[in-house]
């Protein structure tokens, strides 16, 4: 079987973000980055099929200029088999639904049995790209997965719903997994697992060589980011006084007054 896994490369946790000059995106000069966090689990998710004879190969793919191979490097540390870096200046900026149709493309080029990803990334939190390449590429779907169970043709998974209900469902395979954080105890790169990462191939292809440039690159965005910028700070903040039940009662009349309620 084998075993995609997208990831992505983020800010690191304690990067200072700004918002860059134009207004639609943070500066990112000068600050590190890292795998998406999420999507560390889904690696490891991965290697555990590996691990346990289940999994042939394991490829983990990612969209982004040349310091995305600092993490395709570490997945590769930690026992992915090889790596596939869409670098391309036309996948700059891509929305979601242009990424995942870089991926689905590449997916569909490797023949991979199931595709593994993060539930959402930590930059954005927009858990849209899974579920779009799942369906790009006619495979069942499960996300906020926390636990796994394969057998030969099929994978059963708990989802996790909101109020810590679980979903039990049976995806057949071929099939798309978004891991959710905390689904398993991800392994570090072992000092030997980052030496043999530095001979495992890393494949770098562009949109013409998957087949998409006219269909995934930026340019063919359907949303685009207008502006983001930090919540402006004012002291318009009311303060309610009185007993509890006289707080409660003055919170709903502006609730109400507002055309929230």
């Amino acid at each position: 079987m084998k075993v995609m896994v997208c990831l992505k490369q983020v800010p690191h946790q304690d990067a200072r973000l700004d918002v860059n000059g134009d207004g639609t995106w943070i500066q990112e000069d000068n600050i590190k980055f890292e795998i998406n966090s999420y999507d560390t689990y889904a690696v490891e998710e991965a290697l555990k099929l590996k691990d346990a004879g289940s999994a042939d190969e394991v490829i983990v793919v990612s969209i982004g200029p040349d310091r995305v191979t600092q993490a395709l490097r570490t997945a590769l540390g930690m026992g992915a088999d090889r790596a596939i870096h869409v670098n391309d200046d036309a996948a700059a900026g891509t929305d979601a639904l242009a990424t995942a149709k870089i991926l689905a493309a590449v997916a569909k080029e490797e023949g991979a049995d199931l595709v593994f990803a993060g539930l959402m990334a930590d930059d954005d939190n927009a858990s849209a790209i899974p579920p779009m390449v799942a369906e790009l590429l006619g495979f069942p779907s499960a996300t906020g997965v926390v636990a796994t169970d394969f057998s030969d043709a099929s994978v059963k998974v708990e989802r996790e719903l909101e109020g810590g209900a679980l979903e039990v469902v049976d995806l057949p395979k071929p099939c798309l997994i978004a891991i959710q954080s905390g689904a398993n105890q991800v392994r570090y790169a072992s000092l030997k697992g980052i030496m043999q990462a530095k001979k495992k191939p890393v494949d770098v292809k562009t949109l013409a060589d998957l087949g998409v440039a006219d269909s995934a690159s930026a340019a063919q965005n359907k949303t685009t980011i207008n502006k983001i910028y930090v919540p402006p700070k004012g002291d318009t903040a009311e303060i309610l006084s009185g007993s509890t039940d006289e707080v409660v009662g003055q919170l709903v009349t502006k609730i109400k007054e507002l055309g929230l309620l």
